[in-house]
């Protein structure tokens, strides 16, 4: 994965050899292919200057044509690279010159021993091969290396001629320490290898935490979606199931309307009235979900619960009404929440609903019917403080909860309606 230069500070010979031909749309394998051939020419270019370095140091005539041509063509062939920025052709360029150029300078100096096994070098090739092309196309290059190895050893056999005059014949001591020197330098395959591993580490780290990143993001719209919608709903918008809409037999539905809120609000900055209704309402959605019932959504000061819609909880008439009385008695009791002394009126009906999303943008989950119209116009006849229910929420109730005498109403579109005032549960 490529590093970046600290800002402000220019980019350094080695981060400018390792970003050598990178482009910003190059995916991260072929980055590190790139970055790993950059760090093999590297490498083999200073061993070969060592090589010949070594020899004279020893005070050895050897021929350094081929090492010096060698080198040549390793930083030529990188220079042309990064001009052209084919990196297709550069690997396989480079990589026949890690080949051949090991053995072109054995049979240079004329046999395995003179050479001290040199090519040992050639052994990068097929490795470089497993790490730029893949393991199945490696498999041509070790055989080339090892059709070239045996090659060398049939002319070294069967062709050599009588050992060259003494001045060019390399000593044993010679030998011995250029043999020991290319065993160890073909310990670049493990910094190779090292250095591919430590890099893939480091791009695996980097999509793990972008994966925990992106999973903590779904999480987060996962919850942002669950309080707009109940959780099949979700899941099914998820699914791009358009559109959602649903009949459901039988749904009780509650409606909760705070009395005189906009006299008590027009005395409050926009400040205190936020606050005050968001410690209620928050309040009342923390007993329903105690309750396991859907908040359907807030109208300005109204609250709007409904049971049945996850078909879960089958005593879900029950569950609102009890969460109908906690809501009162919450109200009363906690001033902490409701300092401001206010009332609310309940109205609860039960029956046939259609509920789905509307819209595209902005969407939100709710219920349509003769049900809903009917909470909400008992709510509106309800004094301050008190729950009503209509017909079908009373019958099945009314074993478990106590209610005062039945009420005929007018309802507008509906007209006479008996409703009854939920007063608490039976002892």
């Amino acid at each position: 994965m490529t590093i970046p230069p600290a800002a402000g500070r220019p980019p350094g010979f080695r981060e400018r050899l390792r970003n050598a031909g990178i482009g910003a749309d190059d995916d991260d394998d072929l980055r590190l292919n790139k970055s790993l051939l950059m760090f093999a020419t590297g490498l083999v270019s200073a061993a070969a200057m060592l090589w010949v370095a070594i020899y004279w140091l020893l005070g050895q005539n050897v021929p350094t044509t081929a090492p010096m041509v060698f080198q040549l063509l390793l930083v030529g062939n990188f220079v042309a690279y990064i001009q052209t920025r084919n990196f297709d052709f550069f690997r396989i360029t480079q990589l026949g010159l890690f080949l051949f150029g090991p053995f072109a300078m054995q049979w240079s100096f004329g046999n395995f021993i003179d050479s001290s096994g040199v090519i040992l070098w050639g052994l990068l090739a097929p490795v470089g091969a497993i790490l730029f092309f893949g393991v199945r196309e490696s498999v041509a290059w070790f055989v080339a290396w090892t059709f070239m190895t045996a090659l060398s050893a049939i002319f070294d056999y069967y062709l050599a001629g009588p050992r060259a005059p003494a001045s060019f014949a390399v000593p044993i001591g010679t030998a011995v320490v250029f043999f020991a020197l290319n065993f160890i330098g073909v310990t670049i395959i493990y910094a190779l290898l090292r250095y591919s591993i430590q890099e893939k580490q480091k791009m695996k780290t980097g999509l793990e935490q972008a994966n925990e990143l992106l999973q903590a993001e779904q999480a987060r719209s996962e919850r942002l979606l669950l309080n707009i919608l109940p959780g099949p709903v979700a899941e099914r918008l998820k699914a791009a199931e358009q559109p959602i809409a649903d009949g459901f037999a039988d749904v009780t539905v509650m409606f909760a309307d705070i009395v005189n809120f906009t006299q008590v609000a027009s005395h409050l900055s926009p400040t205190e009235v936020f606050s005050m209704l968001n410690r209620i309402f928050s309040a009342f959605d923390e007993l329903a979900e105690r309750h396991g019932l859907e908040k359907i959504k807030t109208i300005g000061d109204a609250y709007m619960v409904a049971g049945g819609l996850d078909r879960q909880d089958e005593d879900y008439s029950a569950a609102i009404a009890d969460l109908a009385i906690a809501m009162c008695r919450l109200l009363e009791s906690d001033l902490a929440i409701n300092d401001a002394h206010l009332q609310v009126r309940i109205g609860i009906g039960s029956g046939p609903v259609v509920a789905g999303v509307v819209g595209k943008k902005k969407f939100i989950y709710d219920l349509w019917g003769d049900t809903v119209n009917i909470a909400s116009r008992i709510t509106a006849e309800g004094a301050p403080g008190t729950i009503q229910c209509d017909a079908p929420t009373y019958q099945r109730l009314c074993r478990r909860f106590e209610f005062g005498e039945p009420q005929v109403v007018r309802l507008k579109g509906k007209g006479d309606t008996t409703i009854y005032r939920l007063t608490g549960r039976r002892t």
